[in-house]
């Protein structure tokens, strides 16, 4: 992982230091993305991973339950 990163989160998340949300950085090696209340955690992926995963969950395909 790149030693420095800019991290940036939602709008929707709100101000402050409390707010748990999504945080993403990007670098040649990829994109970033962790859980702000759990920074050492990430995930790294590629702009069109993403891109699928966002189309995918805007389209509800993971608006069900797991029996």
């Amino acid at each position: 992982m790149p030693a420095s990163l800019t991290w940036q989160k939602s709008s929707f998340s709100g101000g402050g230091e409390a707010n748990a949300c999504v945080e993403l950085a990007t670098s040649p090696a990829g994109i970033h993305l962790r859980e702000s209340d759990d920074p050492g955690e990430l995930l790294t992926t590629t702009r069109d991973q993403l891109g699928a995963f966002l189309r995918a969950a805007k389209a509800g395909e993971f608006d069900h339950l797991a029996p």
